[in-house]
């Protein structure tokens, strides 16, 4: 086992454990972040999306190994953190479009929408329909016209 550390929704944090242990699992079962959800283990569902270094990436296709100590990881329980509110414009516009049924994906739904509406931002321009077909986060129960509209929603308030 190895000692693996990096910065965590703003906090450093050190985990001993061994190098091929992949990330969602130490989020999860080392240090409690329950908010990443374990779909697929193959990158395909995107449940578990979450920030490194503020880009979206799924965790549990990534090794621990592979995250170094000056690597930032913002998962949905950090994202408030990243603004001067109670909850991100992003949370604050699913909520407003009552997006979640089940809820299970809208962790992943979110992150990847925040990290896609920055990104698009930073090129200097709105979101578009296009840039949200690019999105491939799986929901079980389809509200997918219903996160469309909370994420052009939320890119408006970001």
């Amino acid at each position: 086992m190895a000692q693996h550390s990096f910065v965590l929704n703003g906090e450093p944090v050190t985990v001993e454990v061994a190098d091929d242990v992949r990330l969602l699992w130490v989020l999860r079962d080392i240090l409690g972040i329950t908010g990443p959800k374990y779909g697929c283990g193959i990158n395909v569902c995107k449940a578990c999306t979450s920030h490194i270094n503020g880009k979206a990436f799924n965790p549990c296709s990534v090794p621990i190994s592979q995250v170094s100590s000056d690597d930032e990881v913002t998962t949905i329980e950090g994202l408030a953190d990243t603004v001067p509110a109670e909850l991100h414009p992003m949370q604050q516009a699913w909520i407003d479009n009552d997006v979640a049924q089940c809820g299970y994906c809208q962790p992943g739904q979110i992150m990847a929408a925040v990290a896609l509406v920055r990104a698009v931002q930073r090129e200097g321009r709105t979101i578009t329909d296009a840039d949200l077909d690019t999105l491939r986060n799986i929901c079980r129960c389809g509200t997918y016209a219903r996160i469309r509209v909370a994420i052009k929603d939320g890119a408006g308030r970001m």
